[in-house]
């Protein structure tokens, strides 16, 4: 009997000649693919002395149990999101990969750094979308690295403690290059952008690891009805017993209410008006324009043009793509002079360290010549004498 996490997920048999395996609306995971782990069971320290156990690390130890030919097939939206309960075993199936050091190192400073043979999606023997992989996998790496750094960096230790304090399964010249960088004025100045980037965001979702995606068509499969942005909005920013998550989405949820209303004394008396082009002009209206390459409310790997179509520009602000190149430029800029700095300051060093070395080279030959001359003073006075 198939353990209780897979038994009502879609197994099928991958085989070379199978017509589903080649289907482009479903991927598969197996047993074969997944990297063996020995996570167990985490304990923590109480604030009264105690230990409490908590649940670890996700394992996915159920797909070890699949013969090698067998696979889980998770199905896809139209947009190529993974959806249904199968992707929530994906997610987390990607959350280890993340996590594998040999696979996805940490000692480099960022995604864009990490090679494409890393990021290979052949190389995790999957048929997902390319895209959503390696963008799914991005945020997860970026995730394990941040947790990393707050439970073994972040505390009141030398840094010397800290190049020692390697995390269980971490291989060790990734963590030192790892914790060298978070101690740099580059690393601390990439963690203040961060932060700050982070304290601009008002509030969250209430899904959890539940993608829009699935949140959306487990709604559409109950109601028999599309979900709207509007409403994927209300469903994802709400708490079990109904109240919004936190004041400022109750505040937005009241605007996008008042101007949903305008729009419907006015515009929705006309039959031909598209109910979806209303939602996505009310969501620009309150929040603004659409980020460069996003849509609010689906999710990551889809793009305006996917989602709008060909009036994708409607919701997006004047000239937004050549402003987005322009501020990426100047990014590119920005860390190439960071670059420059850092390596004019690493010569300015090294030229220091050079003068001090000169300095008391210098200083040992006058040393040594003024013990010979005295030396030899000496040795005449003795002749003399």
């Amino acid at each position: 009997m198939r353990r209780r996490r897979l038994r009502d997920l879609s197994i099928v048999q991958n085989t070379p000649n199978s017509e589903e395996g080649n289907s482009e609306q479903q991927t598969v995971i197996g047993s074969s693919n997944v990297p063996e782990t020995l996570d167990e069971l985490e304990e923590f320290q109480t604030e009264n002395g105690g230990t409490c156990r908590v649940r670890g690390r996700t394992l996915l130890s159920d797909l070890y149990n699949l013969n090698l030919v067998e696979r889980v097939k998770v199905s896809r939206n139209t947009y190529g999101q993974p959806v249904g309960s199968e992707a929530r075993l994906l997610a987390g199936y990607l959350g280890i990969l993340a996590r594998n050091a040999s696979m996805l190192p940490i000692n480099y400073e960022s995604w864009h750094h990490m090679p494409d043979s890393n990021k290979n999606q052949e190389r995790f023997a999957l048929e997902v979308s390319d895209d959503y992989i390696k963008k799914a996998l991005a945020k997860k790496w970026r995730d394990n690295k941040s947790n990393l750094k707050k439970q073994y960096f972040k505390k009141d230790i030398s840094l010397e403690e800290k190049l020692r304090n390697v995390p269980p399964g971490m291989l060790r010249y990734q963590w030192e290059y790892a914790v060298i960088f978070w101690n740099s004025k580059k690393g601390e100045d990439r963690e203040r952008v961060g932060t700050s980037s982070r304290q601009k965001q008002k509030f969250t979702h209430t899904v959890g690891s539940r993608s829009f995606a699935s949140v959306a068509e487990a709604e559409e499969v109950k109601s028999r009805q599309k979900v709207r942005r509007l409403q994927l909005f209300e469903i994802t920013h709400r708490k079990k017993d109904g109240s919004l998550i936190t004041f400022e989405a109750g505040e937005i949820m009241e605007k996008l209410k008042e101007k949903k209303a305008e729009y419907e004394a006015t515009d929705w008396t006309d039959s031909s008006v598209n109910i979806e082009n209303i939602d996505n002009r009310i969501i620009t209206e309150v929040l603004g324009p659409e980020r460069y390459g996003r849509v609010r409310f689906q999710g990551s790997s889809v793009t305006p043009t996917q989602y709008f179509g060909s009036g994708s520009q409607q919701y997006m602000p004047s000239g937004s793509q050549a402003k987005a190149k322009v501020q990426r430029l100047r990014d590119q800029i920005a860390q190439m002079q960071a670059n420059t700095v850092e390596q004019i300051a690493k010569i300015q060093r090294k030229y220091e360290e050079l003068q001090q070395q000169l300095r008391a080279e210098a200083a040992e030959r006058e040393a040594a010549a003024m013990t010979a001359e005295q030396s030899k003073k000496y040795d005449d006075l003795q002749l003399q004498l």
